[in-house]
């Protein structure tokens, strides 16, 4: 299951604050101004900078 758009566009960037794009191929959430991919775990979006892949 993907992730709604209205939950997509109420997430933000938790370094830079930044709108957040769902890839949904990746199952991640991508911050283009800071260039860091976010993983999706069960529909779960973790947007915990530790977890994050650059």
């Amino acid at each position: 299951m993907a992730l709604s758009d209205k939950l997509v566009d109420k997430l933000a960037c938790p370094q830079c604050r930044g709108s957040l794009e769902y890839v949904a191929g990746d199952n991640r959430l991508l911050c283009h101004r800071c260039k860091i991919k976010f993983q999706v775990m069960d529909d779960i979006p973790v947007l915990l900078l530790d977890e994050t892949k650059e």
